[in-house]
């Protein structure tokens, strides 16, 4: 008996394969789609694909739990997908995360664990105040500090007078 319309459902509760194919070729766009508008950010196909096919073999594993109709199962999908996209997103930003804090302290410097929890605590520390500036100077104090641009090149994309850039520079540091 080959899987259908019809028989998809009873028939991958029942772990024949035929199901999951006949389940794959129909709802691979749907899946690719809800993986893609998630985890695209990131620009890592490998891992959209890897999700893809973690999110078919859930559904394999856990067929045997789904009630409801071809609609229902369309959702059900749905729901799987998103939920193990947003997973693997969070996963993957806190592995970045974690990388870009490793790099910084991995120029021959042997770091104790004192010292980067002290290094966090000074980055915490910063924003906070920076979240206290105006907004103009904020974005100025981003712009020169974390991002390296000259003041000039500040002046320009924010549309500011060079000395205008110097002051709010020199009241920000005041504050």
């Amino acid at each position: 008996m080959k899987s259908n319309e019809k028989n998809f459902i009873r028939r991958l509760q029942g772990q024949k394969e035929d199901a999951l194919d006949f389940v794959v070729d129909q709802y691979l766009p749907l899946v690719k789609g809800v993986a893609y508008k998630i985890l695209a950010p990131l620009k890592n196909e490998g891992l959209i694909e890897e999700c893809i096919n973690d999110v078919f073999l859930s559904v394999w594993e856990n067929a045997g739990k789904f009630t409801g109709d071809g609609t229902d199962f369309k959702k059900w999908l749905c729901v799987i997908a998103k939920y193990k996209a947003t997973d693997y997103y969070r996963k993957a930003t806190k592995r970045k995360k974690l990388e870009i804090v490793a790099d910084e302290y991995s120029d021959n410097e042997v770091l104790s664990t004192e010292d980067i929890l002290v290094s966090v605590e000074n980055k915490t520390e910063i924003l906070a105040l920076l979240n206290e500036l105006e907004d103009i100077d904020k974005n100025i104090f981003i712009m020169k500090y974390f991002l390296g641009y000259q003041n000039v090149e500040i002046a320009s994309k924010l549309g500011l007078a060079k000395s205008s850039v110097d002051n709010r520079i020199y009241r920000g540091k005041k504050k």
